[in-house]
């Protein structure tokens, strides 16, 4: 198995195991993360995150596969299964990850998923009526900016 593949395989065992300062290792301290909801974060901030959604996240479950990596770039699917604490809803978010590398290092690493679909599983009736727009992606955008910032402010 290349290092790559290793280091993904570590980082997503962390998760199951809800280890977020192992999550965090993973990082390295230029590292940059975006997906649909969380966008272009810093690593300080991409650190908070999974260590919020790890704290916040009491039911959830991570499921992982197809991991694939090389010297510079890789990839892997998971599947994260919680309730969405805002609405009290089941979701089951399947995402497609992709990483670059540096020294032994996760230097880039961007998630996607459907969000129309993610929407209507977290938020329901609105979610499924405007789940495809940019309007209720922003707005998704922005609580979860706020909440990741409210999050380091009371650290």
């Amino acid at each position: 198995m290349h290092p790559n593949e290793e280091l993904i395989e570590r980082f997503y065992t962390c998760f199951q195991q809800k280890n977020y300062k192992g999550m965090q290792d993973c990082y390295a301290s230029d590292a940059h993360f975006s997906d649909e909801a969380f966008t272009n974060l810093n690593s300080s901030q991409v650190c908070a995150m999974w260590e919020m959604l790890i704290k916040r996240g009491k039911d959830l479950q991570v499921e992982f596969s197809d991991i694939k990596a090389n010297d510079v770039e890789g990839s892997a699917d998971w599947i994260a299964k919680y309730t969405f604490s805002a609405a009290r809803r089941p979701v089951e978010n399947h995402i497609h990850a992709r990483f670059r590398f540096a020294n032994g290092k996760i230097i880039e690493h961007i998630d996607q998923f459907n969000f129309y679909t993610w929407s209507r599983q977290a938020l329901g009736f609105p979610g499924w009526l405007l789940g495809w727009t940019t309007y209720l992606q922003h707005k998704v955008q922005k609580s979860a900016m706020q909440g990741l910032a409210d999050f380091m402010n009371n650290q």
